[in-house]
């Protein structure tokens, strides 16, 4: 084989080693949390596909983040979310620790998607029974809960908005986006069967 047949067939394999190991280590970054955000997601009683899905989009699964409206974490909760969340679980040592550190509290990647899945348990409470849930509990998460309520009224005797129609109400672009770019991830797991 001459030189330049050897360098070329060199080079391939070294670009089809890198792009496995490019590969794998994404599947890697992506899934390390699955178990985590299983078993949180189960405590709450919330789809996991939905919320590996937000987290996907909210970091792509990097704990460290922190969003400009001083989000923080994979979940990207807020302090607020945060003391709110201990206040009404009873979690003294964790108030207090809010009080003083939120940061600390919400980069630990456990503590982020526990408060994190109790928030999306607590907007999801008003979705329950309406079909197309999913659409108006994302777009609660990213832009406030009365926000999605008024993106979500109907007239009385009116049939409810689905997924489609609630999501074309929204009148925040980014939003918009954010929960368009969930849904549609989402449904691509929940149509592969796997993550």
């Amino acid at each position: 084989m001459s030189v330049p047949k050897r360098l070329a067939l060199s080079a391939l394999i070294f670009i089809l080693l890198c792009a496995a190991g490019l590969y794998f280590f994404n599947q890697y970054w992506i899934h390390r949390y699955d178990a985590l955000i299983s078993k949180q997601a189960g405590i709450y009683r919330l789809d996991p596909d939905l919320v590996w899905s937000i987290i996907y989009e909210e970091t792509y699964f990097s704990p460290w983040k922190k969003g400009e409206a001083g989000e923080i974490g994979l979940m990207q909760v807020t302090p607020t979310v945060g003391r709110e969340w201990a206040a009404e679980t009873g979690m003294r040592e964790f108030g207090g620790r809010m009080r003083s550190d939120p940061e600390g509290v919400l980069r630990d990647p456990e503590r982020n998607v526990q408060i994190g899945c109790w928030y999306l348990e607590k907007i999801s409470k008003d979705y329950r029974d309406t079909p197309g849930a999913e659409a108006r509990i994302v777009a609660a998460y990213n832009a406030g809960p009365s926000r999605a309520v008024e993106w979500n009224k109907i007239a009385p005797g009116q049939r409810s908005l689905t997924a489609e129609q609630f999501v074309a109400r929204i009148d925040i672009a980014s939003t918009r986006a954010y929960v368009s770019n969930i849904l549609e991830r989402y449904r691509k797991v929940k149509a592969s069967g796997k993550r």
